[in-house]
Parts: structure tokens; C-alpha cells; sequence
């Protein structure tokens, strides 16, 4: 198989003809050859994208049409489910269930809230001092630059593209090397469904080239990265030197899960295990430090123990698997390699700890006990199925140690005291925190990190900000009836 789409509502050839393989994390083996970018076409996506903006129908139609023609796309992403949640998972390695099951719809749903807003942007008339008439005007931006990473390909293709299509903007996408396929395939149904071209610009390939000539681009006027802390300062910088664009980042974390003292310990238990092993991982919001109040600690340890031991690890296209495959080799020897620290460090190994099987990406529910704040597994994003247990006295300890880090995501707090999870929501600095739950992502509540999180926030309301420009028009007022 050959997919050979670049830009997918504009149908270039790549300038080079080079093709990657993206591989299938179940066997390593090769899946397809995807058309690899370069600096030289995300010059022509850019250009593209700019006629279309500039000279293009899309910013001038009104966003009733704009809203029928995402709605169009959201109808078509929903007929193909069972397609592309196929892609999603034979690229990705997450479980089948949850892509056709979870993903698929929620990537609908996020595209439907959007085109929901399409036609509710609107400016504010401000009474000023004087006799002027002042109203404030939201506008697109221009062309914007998005760049997704490999986990969740199509739930960030969808709060990228959006909220950008909403406000009115034009796009030139770059796709995770890892992971290209999903959203090569819904693009080409919102250009199924009436997206004019150059609206929506598809580049695959690496960051060094295709993501670093994005970043850096002079025509390219607003950027978004998801990805890790350490790529997003790079593509902050290449950004400022280049023509200051703005920049939206949402970015690596290592999030405390607080269990406190009069919690059900089956219930937290599930909760944390959910929060740690969800998408094998391979969450940036997961829930890594898992703190336990140590009138509870020991009971919560073994319990923790035999859920992981209970978790059902296999080819991910079959029905009841909870955990596939890690994305790909390099990631596969990054976790392992942390599990083998936190053994030399002093952790106690509870569950896992090695691979599962002997063909593809797969490693074991790994569970450790007596972390300290001081070990790489509880201080790095690992990125992977390993759950770090640290114990805890009091409030004031836990809120000290969740908060010193570098990173603010997002918190998990499981309490039946509405005191205590009132002191905890305030205190903790995370962009999101669960209280009694975790990994709830409503096309409506944003997402974002505080610290080296990240910077603005995604989905919601909030999201829009990031797509428009704000533009004061002042007139003066002859002999007004009123001011």
C-alpha cells in the first residue's frame, strides 16, 4: 500500500517524490509509504494556503456556509467510522474499541461544537469617553501552522483544525512521522465534503525539516505544537526568529494523582489505574504520581498490584484487549529504560517491569512502590505503562510535592470531602484538575498546562482566542442622539 497524499485538498505531487514508511507497533513491520515533505513544499503548502485566505472563497463566505460545509465533514467522519478507526489503531497500536468506540465519535463531536461557533464570533460596541462610536471586530488570523503529535493523532487533528476553520483561517498541517495516516484520510473527506483548496494543507514528514520550516516560516502567521516540552521550546524559538508569530503549546506534564485518607480504596484503585495506563500511557495528562495518604498506603499498594496484573495486554484489533502496543521501538527502549532506573534507585517493583511477548512494542503494566520524589520515574515523563505509588501524611505535604515540578498539565484528586477537594482544586497548579474522575476531555472544557505545560489552552471557547485577531475601530460621532 501507497499513500501518496501531500496536500490534500490541492493534489501537488511531492516535490521530491520521497516516501517513509510508517510501521504497525503490533510487528514493527511496514504498513505503508506516505509521501515525506521538506522545506520546498511547505513553501507551496504556505503559498497554497495564503492564495486561499487571500484570494480565496473560505474567510469571505459567511459562516453559516462555513459551518455547513464542517458539519458536512464531521457527517462524513462519522459514516467512516469503522475505517479510520481501523487506521488510527493499525498506525497507532491503541485498542480498536476505543478508537471506532471513543475516539472516532469524540473527533465528530469536537468538529460539530466547532461549526457550532462558526457563526457566534462577534465583537462588542464600547462605550467610550467622548462622542465616538467603538466597536471591536474578531477576524481571522491568516494561515496557520499546526503541527499534532503521534498519540492521539485524530483527537488533535480535531481540536486543531476546528477551532482554525471556525474563525475563518486557512491551515498547512504537519502530521507525526509516527503516525500520518488517520489524518491524511479524514482530510480528504472535509475536501469530500466542500472545503475549497488550499483551505486545509496535509505535509508529512520529520520535524527537523517539514515541522522546523513551519515553525520558522515568515508567510505562516500563527503556530500550535503538541508535543514534548523539550520540542516545543525549539519550536518557540524558531517561531520568534522568525517573524514573531504567535505561538499556542501544549506540552508535556507529569501529573500528581492525590488519593486521600477517607477515599474507597477499590474505587481509587481503578480511577488511578485508568489515569496511569489509558492509551498504554502514553497520555501527556496521565496520572504518573500516584500519591496515597499512608493510613491507606499498603492496602492501596496490593490492590494497585493485582489490577495491573489483571490487565489484559494484546493485539489491539481484538475485542476486550485494555493495553496494545507502545508506538515504536525508540519509545519501547525509553520505558524500559526507566523501569530498569527505578529498580536501581531503590523503587520496589511490584508488577511487570520487562516486554510482553516477543514480536512488536508491547510492555508489561508495570507498577512500582516507595517512589521517591527524587527518582527519574517520579520526576520524568516516561510516557509509558509504568505507575510510580509515592506515600504521603498531611494536606500541606502532598500539595508541596505535587506542585514541585516543572511541569502543570493537569491533577487527579480522589476525596469524599468537599473541603478537602476544594482546598486541593485551588491549590494544585494544573491546568485541568479531576476531581472523582479522570481523562473527561468534553469538546467543551479547555485543556492546557500551567509552568513548562504549555502556553493557551485547547477546545472550548477558550480555544477560539487562539484563531482570531481583535481589531478596535473608533469613529467619531457628529451631534449623537445618545452616547
Amino acid at each position: 500500500m501507497k499513500f501518496l497524499w501531500y496536500l490534500t485538498v490541492v493534489g501537488i505531487p511531492m516535490s521530491l517524490g520521497k516516501t517513509f514508511p510508517t510501521l504497525d507497533p503490533r510487528t514493527g513491520e511496514v504498513i505503508a509509504q506516505v509521501s515525506e515533505g521538506n522545506g520546498e513544499d511547505v513553501d507551496r503548502a504556505v503559498a497554497a494556503a495564503r492564495k486561499a485566505f487571500d484570494e480565496g472563497p473560505w474567510p469571505r463566505m459567511t459562516a453559516y456556509e462555513r459551518q455547513k460545509i464542517m458539519l458536512r465533514a464531521a457527517d462524513l467522519i462519522e459514516k467512516h467510522n469503522d475505517e479510520i478507526a481501523a487506521l488510527e489503531t493499525w498506525d497507532n497500536g491503541k485498542p480498536y474499541e476505543q478508537s471506532a468506540k471513543v475516539e472516532v465519535p469524540m473527533l465528530v463531536r469536537q468538529i460539530r461544537y466547532y461549526a457550532g461557533w462558526a457563526d457566534k464570533l462577534q465583537g462588542h460596541t464600547i462605550p467610550a469617553d467622548g462622542a465616538l462610536h467603538v466597536q471591536t471586530l474578531h477576524e481571522p488570523i491568516g494561515v496557520v501552522g499546526q503541527i499534532i503529535p503521534w498519540n492521539f493523532p485524530l483527537l488533535m487533528f480535531a481540536w486543531k483544525v476546528g477551532p482554525a476553520l471556525a474563525c475563518g483561517n486557512t491551515i498547512v498541517l504537519k502530521t507525526a512521522e509516527q503516525t500520518p495516516l488517520s489524518a491524511l484520510y479524514v482530510a480528504n473527506l472535509f475536501l469530500e465534503a466542500g472545503l475549497p483548496a488550499g483551505v486545509l494543507n496535509i505535509v508529512s514528514g520529520f520535524g527537523p525539516t517539514v515541522g522546523a520550516a513551519l515553525a520558522s516560516h515568515m508567510h505562516v502567521d500563527k503556530l500550535a505544537f503538541t508535543g514534548s516540552t523539550e520540542t516545543g521550546k525549539a519550536v518557540l524559538q524558531l517561531a520568534a526568529k522568525s517573524n514573531l508569530k504567535t505561538v499556542t503549546l501544549e506540552l508535556g506534564g507529569k501529573s500528581p494523582f492525590i488519593v486521600c485518607k477517607d477515599a474507597d480504596v477499590d474505587q481509587a484503585v481503578e480511577l488511578a489505574h485508568l489515569a496511569l495506563f489509558f492509551n498504554q500511557g502514553q497520555c501527556c495528562c496521565a496520572g504518573s504520581r500516584t500519591f496515597v495518604h499512608e493510613s491507606i498506603y499498603d492496602e492501596f499498594v496490593a490492590k494497585a498490584k493485582a489490577r495491573a496484573l489483571s490487565r489484559v495486554v494484546g493485539d489491539p484489533f481484538k475485542s476486550g484487549i485494555e493495553q496494545g502496543p507502545q508506538i515504536d521501538s525508540k519509545q519501547f527502549d525509553k520505558i524500559l529504560g526507566y523501569i530498569k532506573s527505578g529498580v536501581e534507585n531503590g523503587a520496589t517493583l511490584e508488577a511487570g517491569g520487562d516486554r510482553f511477548g516477543n514480536k512488536g512494542y508491547y510492555v508489561q503494566p508495570t507498577v512500582f512502590s516507595n517512589v521517591q520524589d527524587n527518582m527519574a520515574i517520579a520526576k520524568d515523563e516516561i510516557f509509558g505503562p509504568v505507575q510510580s505509588i509515592l506515600k504521603y501524611k498531611d494536606l500541606d505535604e502532598v500539595i508541596h510535592r505535587a506542585n514541585n515540578t516543572a511541569y502543570g498539565l493537569a491533577a487527579g484528586v480522589f476525596t469524599k470531602d468537599i473541603d478537602t477537594a476544594n482546598t486541593l482544586t485551588r491549590a494544585l497548579k494544573a491546568g485541568s484538575v479531576w476531581v472523582n474522575c479522570f481523562d473527561i476531555f468534553d469538546a467543551a472544557i479547555p485543556f492546557g498546562g500551567y509552568k513548562m505545560s504549555g502556553q493557551g489552552r485547547e477546545k472550548g471557547e477558550y480555544s477560539l482566542k487562539n484563531y482570531y485577531q481583535v481589531k478596535a475601530v473608533v469613529t467619531p460621532l457628529k451631534n449623537p442622539a445618545w452616547l
